[in-house]
């Protein structure tokens, strides 16, 4: 008679909660950097452009750069954390992330902030894949449903301090704009001396080469995609030559990249992770989470400073209620989920709600009513914090150690990815909206005016006379409505993929993939039936 088997340990190293809360401080904090680096922008983003003489085009680059950037990086990072020390890898990150904020606060023109965001987003990407690598690391799949609600407190901290920093800081004369980039860095100094106090991680090393060819060309064919979509319809039509060419171009390398993943021996993305359907139906609803997380939010600040007229600071307050919705929906999830080790009922919740807030978000005007507004911001919020960590987990609740990385990063990577292309579609959607709303109310105000391109630059609605800027502050507002539309279908997709997810209760112990569980399950069974058929026998 074979003996019970031993009690599966909460965490890899048996450590006790605080244990794992200080090895987790440092990471989290660097984590609250990479957050804080795209949120501090949002709500100073409008006076930035207008300072530096850029346009809508401007805008939405120096938010898609970032975003690109941690896109193609993301699978760099998480292939490196599987072949060296993952410790190291975050401090790297944190201190390209120092470099990059000084650069970008000396930027003068809009084309140098963008390529100082570029390289931002490399520090960012890096800081988003190890954080959750790491945790997997130390931390069981059961367990790891709270520790992911701390991050999510974590990232919606970050979310709700980095607007607020970044409007005083605009607002305030002795400060400006620049330090929205300087105030990151004390953080991630600290982050480093906590790292290097507190994280102690075995470091298991593999002799393995990096796909350099599969990162080149996912990141060419990325980059070429989101170029075609940020300039059609402005610089060139739809249905046009440069049309062609960049789709064509971006489906070739795209086919490029898949085949030297399959001949490659340590694929960026390995394709066989896909063989799962669990991996596969995660990344569809991560592509869509992302265009709609990314790419309708992103544009909030921007209305309510054009459109209500507010102040940047004001700006931050007012997304408040998507934040704090975020916050607790995060928290509450996280523990229910390490309670009972189910987690696909909070997927399936979180996406409706998405698509639901988005939806109700696309009644948006210029004079709706704050109350209506601040209850359909929450619905996104709290669809968010269910949604956005549960995603990584189910994936990385299929995987062993060995593939953490690489299965955490395609999440990653892919939720970046239509965060990136969120933007760029919706802004250049959101740029083509206001110049046709511009031109019909000037022309019923009898101001001359033509369709021309959509990239000028961004209005200062307090310096304009009032019947121009109530048309303005119209036209922003109903480009907005009309872009949170756009986003409403891919909540709808992702609501659609976790739906024919399967659900497989969170393991308790780290090592080894999910298939051994299932095999230990038809071991118990094979063995019960083996012993019925004794019994029959006897009888």
């Amino acid at each position: 008679m074979s003996s019970a088997p031993a009690p599966a340990r909460a965490t890899a190293v048996d450590m006790t909660h605080r244990q794992v809360l200080e090895a987790l401080s440092g990471l989290l904090l660097g984590m609250f950097v990479a957050i804080l680096s795209g949120t501090v922008v949002s709500n100073a983003l409008p006076r930035i452009i207008t300072e530096l003489g850029g346009g809508q085009s401007a805008y939405t680059w120096v938010v898609t750069a970032a975003l690109l950037a941690t896109t193609a990086t993301t699978p760099i990072w998480g292939k490196l954390a599987d072949l060296t020390n993952k410790k190291v890898l975050v401090q790297v990150a944190l201190l390209i992330y120092v470099v990059s904020s000084v650069l970008a606060g000396l930027a003068q023109d809009t084309g140098q902030l963008i390529a100082c965001r570029v390289l931002q987003g490399v520090g960012a990407g890096g800081l988003t894949a190890l954080a959750q690598v790491i945790m997997a690391t130390i931390i069981a799949p059961r367990e790891r449903g709270r520790y992911s609600g701390y991050l999510g407190a974590v990232m919606a901290v970050g979310t709700i301090g980095g607007p607020l920093i970044g409007g005083v800081i605009v607002d305030t004369s002795w400060l400006g704009w620049r330090w929205c980039f300087y105030v990151g860095v004390p953080f991630a100094l600290a982050a480093l001396v906590v790292l290097q106090k507190t994280l102690r991680l075995p470091v298991t090393k593999r002799k393995a080469t990096i796909d350099w060819w599969g990162a080149t060309l996912i990141t060419a064919a990325v980059s070429l995609l989101l170029i075609w979509v940020s300039l059609a319809g402005d610089s060139f039509a739809w249905g046009s030559w440069q049309t062609a060419a960049m789709v064509a171009g971006a489906l070739l390398l795209g086919a490029l990249a898949i085949r030297v993943e399959q001949r490659a021996a340590e694929p960026m993305i390995p394709p066989h992770l896909f063989r799962s359907r669990t991996i596969t139906l995660a990344t569809v609803a991560s592509i869509a989470v992302g265009v709609g997380m990314f790419g309708a939010s992103v544009f909030l600040s921007q209305y309510f400073q054009i459109s209500r007229g507010q102040s940047p600071t004001m700006s931050g307050l007012m997304t408040l209620p998507m934040i704090l919705g975020l916050l607790i929906s995060s928290t509450v999830t996280g523990r229910l989920i390490t309670r009972t080790g189910r987690w696909k009922r909070y997927l399936v919740a979180g996406t409706a709600l998405l698509t639901v807030g988005f939806a109700l978000m696309g009644t948006l005007r210029a004079d709706t009513s704050f109350v209506l507004l601040a209850g359909y911001m929450a619905v996104i919020g709290v669809g968010l914090g269910m949604s956005m960590q549960n995603l990584v987990l189910a994936v990385q609740n299929t995987v062993g150690t060995h593939e953490l990385g690489a299965a955490s990063s395609v999440v990653a990577f892919f939720r970046s990815l239509g965060g990136a292309v969120g933007v760029a579609a919706l802004g250049a959607v959101l740029a083509h909206k206001v110049n046709d709303y511009l031109v019909e109310g000037l022309t019923a105000l009898g101001i001359p005016t033509s369709r021309s391109g959509s990239g000028g630059a961004l209005p200062d609605v307090h310096t304009l006379p009032a019947p121009v800027r109530a048309v303005v502050e119209s036209a922003y507002g109903h480009a907005a409505g009309d872009i949170f539309l756009v986003a409403a279908p891919f909540g709808l997709i992702a609501l659609i993929a976790v739906c024919f997810i399967r659900e497989v209760p969170l393991r308790r112990h780290t090592g080894d993939p999910v298939a051994a569980e299932i095999e230990q399950e038809s071991t118990v069974a094979a063995g019960a039936g083996a012993a019925v058929i004794k019994t029959g026998e006897r009888s």
